[in-house]
Order: C-alpha cells, then structure tokens, then sequence
C-alpha cells in the first residue's frame, strides 16, 4: 500500500507539478492577463504554484519543498541565478531582480530566531523538568471533580502550547492522562472529552503568542514588510484573551457532546525526577526573565525576535545547552518557515528588493470594489480547509503574502478599516490556520490524541467541526469589532 502511494507521487503527481510549474514559466506573460506582467514576476507565479502543489499533494516533506523553493528563487529570481535566465534578448538584466543575499535571508529572518529561542527554552524545559513542575502546579487547583479537570487540562496545554511546540505538549500531557484514562469505567463519554481536550487546547493555545504556532510568526514578519509592527506583548495583549474565552467554549462543547459519568479523578503527576542543580536554577530565572522581557517590549524597546536569542546565548555559555541539544531542534520547522518568507519576499515591490509581483496583482484585480466581508469569509475559509489537509505553517506561508497585497488592494474602500484593515485580514487568517482541526491528520496533537484508541474520526470531525466553526466567527468578530490591533 504504501509503495503504491510512492509511485503515485512520484510516477503521476510530481510531474504534474513539474510539468504545469514549467508551462506557467514559459507560457507568455499576456497569458495571466495582468498588464506590465514581467518575466520574474511570471517566474514567481510559477513558485508559488509549485510550492502549493508541493505542499497539498505532499510529494516531499513539506520543509524541503521550501529549501527547494529558495533555491529556484536564487537561481531562477536573484542577481546571482542563472547567468542566461536574467538577462533579456538585448542583454540588460531583467527589470526586478532580486538580491541573492535577501532571498538567503529567508533562513536567518527574525521570526526564524524566535521560534529557534521559543524551540530552546522549551527543550530546557523538559530537560531540567521545569515542564513536569508546572504541570503538576497548574493542574492541582482544579481537584478532583472530572469537569474540572477536564477545564485544567485544556487551560494548562493551552499555557504550555504558547511557549512550546505544539507537538511536545500534547504528547507530554498524553503521557499524564493516559492513567487517567486507563481509570474510567465502560461506556463513560467523558474519557473521550479528555483525550479530545489534547489537541483542542494545543491547537487554540498556540494562537496566544507569536511563537505559540507558526503562524502567527508568519503574519507578524509579512506585515513588518510592509511597516505594520505587532510586538510579543501587543499581540499576547490581543489574543490571549480570545484564547481564554475559545478554551471556556471548547470545555462546554465538550461537556455537552460527551458528558462525564463517574463523579472523581484522580491526577497523578509523578514528581520532577531531574536532579535540581544551579543549571536548573539558571533555566527557570532565563525562562521567566524572557517572558518578562517579551511581555514588555514597548517599555524597554527590545525586540521580541532579539530577547529571542538571549536564553539562546545564557544556555550554552553556562552548558545548560549542548551539543546534544541542537539535535531536538525543530528545524524541519524552521526551514518550512523559510520557504514561505523567501515567497514572501519576492512579493515585495521592486524598491525593497522584491520582483513586484504583489503591486502587479493589487493593481489588476479591483480589490476595492470588492465586499469586504466575503473577502474575510473566503480567506478564512480557504485557509481554514487547506489547513486541515496540509500543515497550517504551509497554508499560512502560502495564504499570506498574497492576502498582504488584497488587504492593500481593499484599502482603497473606505470600509476596510472599520473591519480593522490589513492587520485584522492578516492574523484573522493566521487564526483560522490554527482553528482546523477535524481529522487526525489535520495536526500532529490530532494524531497523537487518535493514537490513544479512545476518539473515532466521527467524533474528531463533531467536535473539530463545531469548535472551527464558532472560533473562525469568534475571530472574525474578535480581531474585526471587538479588539481590533491599532
């Protein structure tokens, strides 16, 4: 079976990929009926297309579809590609060519350093047992009566999912429940509540914090191309709250759907077994000076994506952080991210570096006479679906870039502001990434949660379905009417 899925991928999908990217880059640019269309902004076209595919269809792992699509953009878009590809039938270097040195940035862009900071301090904390401590803290005030266990464990994965992958808390708060779990007699609903509130949590707690979830990260960098700045503290100021009241709804979702029978559980989290040294010392005062740091950025003037890197610099300098750990990295992550920048990047007007692609599409396409609110709808939408096929990191490097330029294109109509115009558009998409969660494949903590035997596909699709729904209107409202970002 699986090798029949191999040579599908690779015998029919792929050079279909390879087949349409090269007719979108050879085909003449009056093709896409976008008038000054220029050859690299046709090349662009062709990468997008090529990553999309490459991402739904999931050839390859999606982080080397990025590395291979910042490879074609240096030798297909950059000043230093392919000598007979830049220049024209006269000889001149094409109009937009783009710093090879920019598209390279991709892999060391701030927000890339944020997640590798944000990547750190979690591996220090499941290193030095600051993860097990807090998770035996945070869940004991909630006793022992099952619903509110159930309410500690989403608010306690929805803490962690803002400052760890998304990933690591839910396979570690897994590893907690699971004798939980084990306890409840046959035929008690609520069981399944509690191994759903896994992944529920996990995947809303990201959107708390810019380094919760990809993401986010992705559209806090593109709006930064265009001067639209969201600090740490700005946007936990503006999130966390809709985290807060979206974890409320999901706990009465999930109450509903799957009602507890038995009267008392019992949480036994086992002590910290990590022996308690000074390095255990220096990782919970880096921990708690850096979220410090990051909360209050607009006072001190650091950016986020700086104090990023200072627990980075204190772990390895007093060998909290070693060799061994570079290992647990994510980078797969990292370079997904990468890929989606350097698309980022070519979007961007020829004056700051890019091939104009974006200003190309604004100014084709009458954004401005278009309704606002189904622009939002469709947006939402389309993400919100992709999402749940492919990784959100991937929908959101795709998605983004492009609704950056709708979003100015919609400028023009005087009612887009009071829907919070290009920063509502932008993270309202970021936010629906994270909200698909209908099926096991749709995100890791859906799979580890399916992995317990307790959740069938049917009662995934119920209750990603319900809490998706009410989240992508909630966000709408949310980041449109009630607390818009300045």
């Amino acid at each position: 079976m699986a090798n029949n899925k191999l040579n599908v991928k690779y015998c029919v999908l792929l050079p279909i990929v390879l087949i349409l990217t090269i007719f979108l880059m050879v085909v003449p640019t009056s093709f896409f009926g976008i008038d000054g269309l220029t050859v690299l902004q046709q090349r662009t076209i062709a990468l997008f297309a090529f990553a999309a595919l490459m991402w739904i269809f999931e050839i390859i792992p999606s982080w080397t579809t990025s590395v291979a699509v910042i490879v074609l953009s240096l030798l297909l878009l950059s000043n230093k590609g392919l000598g007979f590809l830049m220049t024209d039938a006269n000889g001149a270097a094409l109009e937009g060519t783009m710093v090879y040195t920019k598209i390279m940035s991709a892999f060391a862009d701030p927000v890339v350093m944020l997640f590798l900071g944000g990547f750190c301090l979690a591996i220090m904390a499941q290193k030095y047992g600051l993860d097990v401590t807090l998770a035996k803290a945070l869940l004991k005030p909630f006793g022992t009566n099952p619903k509110m266990v159930l309410l500690g464990f989403l608010s306690v994965i929805a803490v962690f999912s803002m400052f760890m992958s998304n990933t690591a808390t839910a396979a570690m708060m897994l590893a907690f429940l699971a004798p939980v779990l084990a306890t409840f007699p046959e035929g008690d609903k609520g069981k399944i509540a509690l191994a759903l509130s896994i992944p529920v949590s996990a995947n809303i707690g990201g959107i708390g914090t810019t380094i919760g979830t990809p993401p986010n990260g992705t559209a806090v960098s593109n709006l930064e191309t265009i001067g639209m700045s969201i600090s740490f503290g700005e946007w936990a100021i503006h999130m966390i709250p809709f985290v807060i009241i979206m974890i409320l709804i999901a706990w009465v979702v999930l109450q509903v759907m799957f009602p507890f029978s038995t009267n008392k559980l019992e949480v036994n989290i086992p002590e910290n077994d990590k022996p308690t040294t000074w390095r255990t010392y220096v990782v919970w005062t880096t921990f708690a000076i850096t979220i410090l740091l990051w909360a209050t950025e607009q006072l001190h003037g650091i950016s986020s994506n700086v104090v990023a890197l200072v627990p980075l610099a204190v772990f390895v300098c007093t060998g909290c952080f070693d060799k061994e750990d570079i290992k647990q990295i994510d980078w797969s992550v990292l370079w997904l991210v990468a890929g989606g920048f350097a698309l980022g990047y070519a979007m961007l007007d020829i004056s700051k570096g890019g091939t104009g692609l974006g200003a190309a599409l604004v100014n084709a396409i009458p954004f401005g006479e278009m309704s606002i609110i189904l622009v939002f709808v469709v947006a939402g939408l389309v993400c919100y679906l992709l999402s749940n096929f492919i990784s959100n990191s991937a929908t959101a490097a795709l998605l983004i870039p492009i609704l950056l330029y709708v979003s100015q294109g919609l400028s023009s109509n005087p009612a887009f502001e009071s829907f919070g115009g290009t920063k509502a558009m932008v993270c309202f998409v970021a936010t629906c990434a994270s909200l698909a969660m209908l099926m096991p494949i749709s995100t890791p903590p859906n799979a580890i949660a399916f992995s317990t035997g307790l959740i069938k596909t049917k009662d995934m699709l119920k209750v990603g379905g319900v809490i998706g729904v009410i989240g992508l209107v909630f966000a709408f409202v949310w980041l449109t009417k009630i607390f818009p970002f300045a």
